[in-house]
């Protein structure tokens, strides 16, 4: 069998990938953008969570529904159809931004329902990775593809401070055009539209498909142990924006600068998206695990020290080198194991075990920074994820985690023509 092109060569994957970029940079200055309006609206950090807490306590409810359409649905019409709505619903905000009608409910009805968008499109198009990639290029795919999202939270935090800066609308409307592009690159990609050799979809109940998936992933306890731990370190880091913001505006920082401190996440990210292959290969993926969300916890307690506005950069930028490994290898795990006609539920009921904690995040984050200031909710965070890394070592199923073998790939892993 002769050897796949390069995958700087996979038209479909680079324009999947584009658009991925370009759309995940709109969330992500947004990710900022959204609690300064907020912020700047009503004063109260509680309720910038809460907007936050929201869209992603959407995604998780909506998840394993989703997954279950993603397997039984046109995947490239799910994909679409999910920009198309996170566009429109961007466009009312920059509307009531520039009518000067900002009003929680209807920012809290942007989030819910870019949430529940969310829920289709990240397994659809992990799904649509993984069929237009061959496998052995997957580990490539994924690196690739981790460099993405670390470099969209490297450049979104301060350009959305910068675009803030401008006007309050600016950032609004950069996103809702950014889904707009990314639309175009799925058309450009021909995402396969159906998962291969698939038969009788949507024959069976939707609770039989969730069953059947979670069977699957009941059967692997190192796995299923990954995934507790990953439930806790997940609201730690979803806890860590306000408290960050907070922070970095008691020590005089503006806007621009509390960008560019959470840059420092994407920055410590893209370094470790580079060397993932070389870091993953030093640990199995449970005690990769263990090592990475101990220096995670202690690089949280570390941003409280007395340096100034900028000094919470140096520890994040620390803590995420080596997180990209570990996702890349998970991910490739998972990509090796699963069927492809189970992808968009595993996809999906993955995301619900790990994040199932993470609408908590945001608002834990808004309300310890407003009872105990930046430092204090930093701390009370730090501590807390440090003393579960203790207790996780303990754990023998997690240290046992190992990486699949190449030999695991399934057939039907190869990638499908588009119809």
């Amino acid at each position: 069998m002769s050897e796949p092109a390069p995958l700087r060569r996979n038209t479909r994957f680079q324009f999947l990938w584009l658009g991925s970029v370009t759309s995940e940079l709109g969330s992500s200055l947004t990710g900022l953008a959204l609690p300064l309006l907020i912020l700047a609206v009503t004063g109260s950090a509680a309720l910038a969570g809460l907007a936050a807490a929201c869209r992603i306590a959407t995604g998780i409810l909506v998840s394993l529904p989703a997954g279950v359409w993603v397997d039984r649905w046109d995947r490239r019409r799910i994909l679409l159809c999910a920009e198309g709505v996170r566009a429109v619903a961007m466009a009312t905000l920059v509307a009531a931004v520039l009518a000067d009608r900002v009003t929680m409910g209807h920012v809290i009805a942007v989030a819910v329902t870019n949430g529940a968008a969310d829920a289709f499109f990240r397994p659809a198009r992990d799904a649509a990775i993984r069929a237009v990639v061959p496998a052995k290029q997957l580990m490539s795919a994924y690196a690739q593809d981790e460099a993405r999202g670390h470099a969209t939270v490297l450049a979104g935090p301060p350009l959305g401070g910068f675009l803030f800066g401008l006007g309050r609308v600016v950032p609004f409307a950069v996103d809702a055009v950014t889904y707009v592009v990314s639309l175009v690159c799925v058309l450009l990609a021909r995402v396969p539209r159906r998962p291969a050799n698939v038969e009788n979809s949507g024959r069976t109940r939707m609770r039989a498909d969730i069953a059947e998936a979670a069977r699957w992933l009941w059967h692997r306890p190192p796995l299923r142990a990954a995934l507790g731990f990953s439930l806790v370190a997940n609201l730690a880091a979803n806890a860590l924006l306000l408290p960050v913001v907070v922070l970095v505006g008691s020590r005089g920082g503006d806007p621009a600068v509390t960008g560019m401190v959470l840059a420092g996440l994407g920055l410590g990210g893209l370094l470790g998206a580079a060397l993932s292959a070389k870091i993953g290969a030093l640990l199995p993926p449970g005690k990769l695990m263990l090592v990475v969300v101990g220096v995670f916890a202690l690089a949280i307690c570390a941003t409280t020290l007395p340096f100034g506005a900028y000094w919470p950069a140096a520890p994040l930028i620390l803590a995420m080198i080596a997180a990209p490994a570990l996702n890349v290898v998970l991910r490739v795990l998972v990509a090796t194991l699963v069927p492809d006609a189970m992808m968009g539920r595993l996809v999906s009921l993955l995301q619900v075990a790990t994040m199932g904690l993470a609408p908590l995040g945001p608002l834990l984050g808004g309300v310890l920074a407003d009872r105990a200031g930046g430092v204090g909710a930093l701390l009370a965070i730090g501590g807390s994820l440090a003393v579960c890394c203790v207790l996780a070592a303990t754990s023998a199923t997690l240290r046992g985690l190992e990486g699949a073998p190449e030999a695991a790939v399934p057939v039907e892993a190869m990638p499908a023509e588009a119809t």
